[in-house]
């Protein structure tokens, strides 16, 4: 890693990376990270209403996750299409990875509602992200059975599915 670049740890739909590289096109995949102490949760209120990933700290849990190099330039468009300052905001973590312990930047929700659940093409693309990655084979069962439902704007549902 150079100056010119920073890591990035993915938990949610950034783990696929069609949807990671369009963001921010230099997204190099560095490999499989874990945050131990945090749970992965579906409570963060989206601007169209549905619940997005967030991570809680908790004690004994463990979220799994992709670890991106990312080059400094296209921070702006990762706070952008993340939402910083409008639901997520920034933090820095320690993230286990093969080779070690790894600081990594990654977002937090602002915003949550407990009783919100994703839309079903959003955890479609978060599950889909940890199959391509090669996450653990019972994570990815816990990704698959959280609730989620259909979004009446099959227009929006199938732009997202593309």
């Amino acid at each position: 890693m150079s100056l010119d670049t920073f890591l990035y740890f993915a938990y949610g739909s950034n783990m696929l990376s069609r949807r990671m590289l369009a963001r921010t096109p230099s997204a190099r995949r560095v490999g499989l990270a874990a945050l131990a102490h945090f749970e992965l949760r579906w409570h963060k209120v989206s601007k169209d209403g549905s619940g997005k990933c967030d991570i809680v700290a908790t004690p004994g849990s463990s979220v799994q996750g992709v670890l991106y190099e990312i080059a400094a330039a296209e921070r702006p468009a990762l706070d952008v299409a993340e939402g910083l300052g409008t639901g997520y905001r920034e933090v820095q973590l320690e993230v286990r990875t093969v080779d070690g312990v790894r600081q990594a930047l990654s977002y937090q929700a602002t915003n949550i509602d407990s009783f919100t659940k994703p839309y079903s093409w959003y955890k479609a693309l978060v599950v889909a992200g940890a199959k391509e990655q090669g996450l653990d084979a019972a994570y990815v069962e816990t990704l698959e059975a959280a609730p989620s439902w259909d979004d009446r704007n099959s227009q929006r549902a199938a732009e997202n599915l593309r």
